[in-house]
């Protein structure tokens, strides 16, 4: 799976309450939840972003409380992937249940707003096409991918649930 997008870079520790502020919590439309997504620290985030583009980010992304609703505002803004030094764990997972593509990489910094890059999800190869640069990172597994084609957890199951009936 082959991703490509430009850049929208942010830092260290952005947490649940920055990528989708509480007073949006009362919907679960992703294409509501989006519209806000990053709105308390760049108000036109959700403008900016064009389909496919990538979120590339310091260390600790995702932390803070446990709501799904932040990935799930991220992927409904029109966010392809999320790069990331590292990840809060519980962000990791509500990724996983949308399907929600992220990749841990000690190159996050290297890379810079607006660059273009395209990630390779089967090879964990990040190429920054702006700065003619590469970067090696862990492969997205391919059980994730899977969920991440299905469109997340619960479509998943779903599909490989009708998939055995047959």
């Amino acid at each position: 799976m082959i991703i490509k997008g430009r850049v929208h870079k942010f830092s260290d520790d952005i947490n649940t309450d920055d990528i989708i502020a509480a007073k949006y919590l009362v919907s679960t439309d992703a294409g509501e939840l989006g519209a806000h997504c990053m709105e308390t620290i760049k108000p036109v985030f959700s403008k900016d972003v064009k389909p496919g583009d990538i979120i590339v980010a310091g260390n600790n992304f995702g932390c803070g409380s446990s709501r799904e609703h932040a990935p799930l505002a991220i992927k409904g803004c029109g966010v392809a992937a999320v790069i990331a030094k590292s990840f809060a764990a519980i962000f990791f997972r509500n990724a996983i249940n949308i399907g929600l593509p992220f990749l841990e990489s000690d190159d996050a910094d290297k890379i810079r707003h607006g660059d273009i890059v395209e990630i390779d999800l089967d090879t964990g190869l990040i190429n920054n096409l702006t700065q003619g640069k590469q970067y090696h990172t862990q492969a997205f597994p391919s059980f994730l991918q899977q969920i991440v084609e299905c469109g997340g957890l619960i479509n998943y199951i779903k599909k490989h649930k009708k998939d055995r009936s047959q």
